[in-house]
């Protein structure tokens, strides 16, 4: 069980993370044309850099960023940055989300660890989600543990949903033709054996989710925040005035 602090932090923190920057963004066409969609700004900061800043605020001390579409652009942005201390991973073939993350592995140590999509953005509920995520790990029997918003709740989502979630937070895919509450934000806690025999070469994130729902070890809980699909140009625009207005002022840009 993991003891709170008085500050609101869990005693365990993962002190490395994963930022997945490197697709192609081609939904976000003709905006990505030039400019990759992780540096498209929503809320008045760039989506990279929304994530990177929920990760320094959580404590996480090393960052990973994999790069593959114009990646010269977001090295140089990144450069920029004072903390969290950040490494690249540079992809000349396009990985996919899983094969990405493999390729990185060595750089993320031997523990759990934290991964993040870099073109999604959330607002925290009550506390921040990246700490509630570590709180709620539990080394013995997860593997992988998503942060789930959701369906009918989330800004800019009009899917059906990825997951069914029991009372105890094990997770259980969408039977076809059924809209499932929960979908899943692309933020979550890895371990690293998650990656035993991982496939060579690209391939999604899925493909271990599924061994992981064989096997019992996939795990979730639902964001108490507002979490925001940012998968077209229509929905920044809804994602940025919602997020101004809801905050304020305008989201903190670290140079």
């Amino acid at each position: 069980m993991v003891v709170f602090k008085n500050s609101g932090r869990p005693d365990f923190v993962p002190g490395h993370a994963m930022v997945l920057a490197a697709g192609l963004g081609l939904r976000m066409r003709p905006l990505t044309q030039n400019v990759p969609k992780p540096l498209l700004e929503v809320g008045g900061a760039t989506m990279l850099d929304h994530a990177l800043d929920r990760l320094d605020d959580a404590g996480v001390a090393n960052v990973v960023v994999n790069t593959h579409w114009l990646p010269q652009q977001i090295e140089d942005h990144l450069e920029r940055r004072k903390s969290p201390s950040i490494v690249i991973s540079r992809e000349e073939d396009l990985l996919e989300t899983g094969g990405g993350i493999t390729k990185a592995l060595p750089l993320l140590g031997d523990a759990p660890f934290y991964a993040a999509n870099a073109d999604v953005v959330w607002r925290d509920g009550t506390m921040p989600a990246l700490h509630r995520l570590a709180a709620a790990w539990e080394d013995d029997k997860m593997d992988a543990l998503l942060l789930l918003a959701s369906t009918v709740r989330s800004t800019g989502y009009d899917g059906h949903g990825d997951f069914l979630m029991d009372p105890v937070g094990l997770l259980e895919r969408r039977p076809e033709r059924v809209v499932a509450p929960f979908v899943f934000t692309g933020v979550q806690i890895l371990h690293p054996r998650l990656f035993a025999d991982a496939p060579d070469g690209p391939f999604s994130m899925n493909v271990l989710y599924d061994r992981a729902l064989e096997a019992g070890r996939l795990f979730g809980i639902a964001h108490d925040g507002d979490w925001y699909h940012v998968g077209t140009p229509p929905a920044i625009a809804e994602a940025d005035a919602e997020i101004l207005e809801r905050e304020g002022s305008r989201v903190r840009l670290l140079f």
